[in-house]
């Protein structure tokens, strides 16, 4: 039975953060820094939710997973590979979708929360 004790608040909840680049092989421009605060992931290992945040650059993405996230800092730039994009600023809540494949491009320093669902 789940409980109020169960209940995880991202400040209160101390986590490992994991800082890394983006692969060599998925690298377009810069260094592609980024930092992962995972804060939850559910007994299943299909849902997880915490804090990124990533410096100026941009790489490939292939999202086999859904995303919802919330920018709270920066500005971002999502082009698919048919050349659509979507600019985001902080205060912008969006989801990308399992299956999309593009360039995730950080044009100024960002952060946001995420909340990822992949089905196994």
């Amino acid at each position: 039975m789940t409980q109020a004790s169960d209940i995880i608040v991202f400040q209160r909840n101390p986590v490992r953060v994991e800082q890394f680049n983006a692969a060599d092989e998925r690298r377009i421009e810069g260094e592609c820094a980024q930092t992962v605060e995972n804060h939850y992931s559910d007994p299943s290992g299909q849902f997880h939710a915490g804090i990124w945040s990533g410096g100026r650059g941009s790489w490939k993405v292939k999202y086999s997973e859904h995303e919802f996230c919330t920018l709270l800092e920066g500005y971002v730039r999502l082009t698919d590979k048919q050349g659509g994009s979507v600019e985001l600023y902080a205060g912008d809540h969006f989801v990308i979708p399992a299956g999309f494949e593009g360039v995730w491009e950080v044009l100024e320093p960002a952060r946001k929360t995420y909340a990822i669902f992949e089905a196994k």
